[in-house]
């Protein structure tokens, strides 16, 4: 005899039906906030782009728009890689990648911690956004930033005035068409300067300790060796040390900086930094008409005091966190042996000796091999004439 069959559900199903309408198609809660959270970053991104103020506080926190309202973005936007609930308040761990227009050719990438509260009605807000763990802080942590455009360069500044922002500008604008005429126009010959308020602030940038950088007057930020499309160096710069300086040793740390843009790519983990140090220093001071003893006071005193060095400097040497003296002297030392090159191979030799070694890919030989086949010596020859230039020069 026909009958209907019937239909048993056992309740372990019956469980597991009711926990999916209760989550909704069976996903973890966690990634549903995930999901959210990244709407709600999107959504500020684009107000942040757009410069929709309105959009931007219906994201949470106005933090941060006031901050970045001038500096010219082309992109903006944050990765959510984790986020860990609790109530009504969540923690999202981001990655944030922006791109200035006109000077980053790929977009830099930090990352970011974001804290965010849920309302009544379900929807999350921001309510904070910091650095991720001890990680650099960006300049915009640290106060609205002024922007000044040159002609090629971009100068972003924090407690800054706009005509100390100018004087940097203008130094930078120099130090480009400097670099070009030393290295060659290969690069993107055009840089972006970082003026915290600061020693501290330079150094939260660069997530050290002030003392790391006490008395240094500027950096350089980037990827060595890296392909055309990393981003694009920062030169970072301690106000502090910097406002010591006179107008010539203003012109040539931002030139020495500049020539850290120029050469990137051509800097490798074989090159030692006597070599890019000193390079960077010999374009600084090229055309200035310093002489040895005049930018070399440190090494000068050792030489005449009978202690000239026994080899080129080592990287150790080049330590900001020791001998201040020792460090004057190592730079010195490098910029010295550059010097040497330009005025007994030439300066278009120079620049093919330091694309040699930046291209090999590993430091043992790399100097050696680029010292026979471009200059033609050995590297026992080298350091002697290097150390016989430096009696000359400085004894």
């Amino acid at each position: 005899m026909a009958g209907r069959r019937r239909a048993w559900r056992s309740p372990v199903v019956g469980l597991c039906l009711l926990l999916v309408a209760l989550v909704g198609c069976g996903r973890p809660t966690a990634d549903t906030a995930r999901a959210e959270v990244q709407r709600l970053l999107d959504r500020r991104a684009a107000a942040l782009l757009g410069h929709d103020r309105a959009a931007y506080g219906a994201t949470g926190t106005f933090a941060g728009y006031a901050e970045l309202g001038q500096v010219p973005f082309a992109d903006w936007d944050w990765r959510v890689t984790a986020v860990r609930t609790g109530g009504r308040t969540a923690t999202a761990d981001a990655e944030l990648r922006y791109r200035v227009r006109g000077y980053d050719s790929a977009p830099v990438t930090t990352g970011r911690t974001l804290r965010l509260v849920r309302a009544a009605d379900g929807r999350w807000s921001v309510a904070a956004d910091r650095p991720a763990g001890k990680g650099a802080q960006q300049l915009w942590d640290q106060g609205a930033v002024s922007v000044v455009r040159g002609a090629h360069s971009l100068v972003l500044g924090t407690g800054q005035p706009q005509g100390q922002l100018r004087s940097y500008a203008r130094l930078a604008d120099r130090a480009v068409p400097a670099v070009s005429d030393a290295w060659g126009t290969g690069w993107s010959r055009h840089v972006v300067v970082l003026v915290p308020k600061s020693l501290e602030g330079m150094a939260a940038l660069l997530g050290s300790p002030p003392s790391s950088y006490r008395g240094i007057a500027a950096v350089t930020t980037g990827e060595t060796g890296a392909p055309a499309k990393a981003p694009a160096d920062r030169i970072i710069v301690n106000p502090e040390a910097y406002g010591m300086l006179g107008s010539l040793g203003r012109q040539v740390v931002l030139t020495h900086e500049t020539t850290h843009v120029a050469t990137r790519r051509a800097t490798d983990a074989a090159t030692p930094l006597w070599l890019s140090e000193g390079y960077a220093d010999w374009v600084g001071y090229r055309g200035t008409g310093r002489t040895a003893e005049q930018a070399a006071p440190e090494l000068q005193r050792a030489v005449a005091e009978g202690r000239v060095p026994a080899a080129l400097p080592v990287d150790r040497d080049f330590s900001f966190s020791g001998d201040a003296n020792k460090l004057a002297r190592a730079y010195e030392g490098g910029w010295l042996a550059c010097r040497m090159i330009a005025e007994r191979w030439g300066e278009a030799r120079l620049g093919e000796f330091y694309r040699a070694v930046g291209a090999h890919r590993q430091r043992a030989g790399a100097v050696e091999d680029a010292l026979r086949r471009v200059l033609g010596t050995t590297s026992g020859e080298f350091t002697a004439d290097w150390r016989e230039y430096l009696r000359l020069q400085l004894g």
